[in-house]
């Protein structure tokens, strides 16, 4: 039997071995060589599922977005609450995978499904009296932001993270630290949410 056809060799199986891979390598040491080592196959059996690897990139990327739940607002969810619990779930997803934002950030293509839940989400903002500009914009604004947030967070993570800068003791920089200011972490995260939230509200009070 051919490899390519074994059973079990399927896209998905691709994408998985890979996120699981990229664990331990890193998105540097994820080569379509090393995932085929890793399934115990030849490299040409895998473009039978995926032809490149930026193809295989973009299911890893879907995988990502797809797993910090896609969809309008639960009922009695407003709009406010409703985007900042999609930014947490999105936040915790890219942060399960090392290099998770990158991964995403790179993305070149989302399957038709993945577009189709993301225009339900527009759909559902434009129900609640956005204009469909600024529902996009306000999406794109929140998405951007966290991953930019978590491409500094796992940068920070990273054994390669930047040494501290050296500060004189009367710098705010250094009193803002002291007072528990940080540029990381949940709370850090959850001001830059809220801000958004509360630029959009006002976009919207104008907008009407």
């Amino acid at each position: 039997m051919c490899a390519a056809n074994r059973p079990g060799l399927t896209r998905q199986v691709l994408i998985d071995t890979a996120l699981r891979l990229l664990g331990e390598v890193g998105l540097e040491g994820l080569t379509v060589r090393r995932l085929a080592a890793e399934l115990g196959v030849q490299s040409p059996a895998l473009y039978w599922h995926i032809r490149t690897k930026q193809e295989l990139l973009d299911g890893m990327a879907e995988h990502i977005i797809v797993a910090a739940g896609m969809g309008p607002p639960e009922d009695g969810e407003t709009w406010q609450k409703w985007l900042a619990r999609r930014a947490r779930a999105y936040r915790q997803s890219l942060l399960a995978h090392r290099d998770g934002a990158r991964i995403v950030a790179n993305a070149a293509w989302l399957s038709p499904q993945t577009i189709k839940l993301f225009n339900d989400e527009l759909a559902a903002m434009v129900d609640r009296g956005f204009p469909a500009d600024l529902a996009l914009r306000t999406i794109t604004a929140l998405s951007q932001y966290t991953n930019g947030f978590v491409l500094q967070e796992q940068a920070a993570y990273s054994k390669d993270a930047t040494r501290p800068v050296e500060l004189d003791s009367s710098a705010l920089l250094l009193v803002a630290i002291r007072e528990g200011a940080s540029t990381i972490g949940d709370d850090a995260f959850d001001h830059g949410v809220q801000v958004i939230i509360d630029g959009t509200a006002l976009a919207l009070k104008k907008s009407g």
